[in-house]
């Protein structure tokens, strides 16, 4: 029996898995308070993207991310990948739970000597406990270069806690602005 052919369009049903909302341009103005003085602002590092079920940041290939052969240094881009992961899942997540990396993985797959790396973050896994990140490394050629794996715990935010991506309109410590 023939399949039915259906005469109008079916609705497509998309859902962002972010809690917190936020554009590339809040995302980068929250992170320049902090960046000159973290390992992102060292690397120099930024938001390029954020989508329905991504996060995309970039870092640029130079002499103080080499190796000594003068290619793109694998802890760089495990730094990377580190980073827009737990992003991600801290974006993931409401104001009185927060995302710790607790194992980070990577698979160097070719060698970059200059231009820009784009990383995305894309969720494996998100549960109340862990969440699981995937992240693909790219040259400025699209060229698969690395690709990583985060594993993520996720627990209660200490009282303590200066949360770097607070919610729209609230200051770092919850406080309405």
């Amino acid at each position: 029996m023939p399949r039915p052919v259906l005469t109008h369009p079916v609705p497509v049903v998309t859902m962002s898995i972010w809690k917190r909302h936020y554009s590339i341009a809040e995302l980068a103005r929250h992170a320049a308070a902090k960046s000159p003085v973290t390992l992102m602002g060292t690397l120099e590092m930024r938001y390029e993207a954020i989508g329905e079920d991504y996060l995309v940041m970039s870092m640029p290939v130079s002499p103080r991310t080499h190796q000594p052969m003068g290619l793109l240094h694998g802890g760089a881009s495990v730094a990377l990948a580190e980073e827009v992961g737990s992003v991600a899942a801290n974006l993931c997540l409401p104001r009185d739970k927060i995302a710790l990396g607790q194992e980070i993985n990577a698979n160097h797959l070719r060698g970059v000597r200059s231009g820009r790396i784009t990383a995305t973050a894309r969720p494996v896994h998100l549960g109340g406990r862990s969440q699981v990140w995937g992240i693909e490394i790219r040259d400025d050629d699209d060229a698969l270069i690395c690709i990583s794996r985060l594993t993520i715990a996720v627990g209660p935010r200490p009282p303590t806690a200066t949360d770097i991506f607070p919610f729209a309109g609230e200051s770092a410590s919850g406080e309405p602005l």
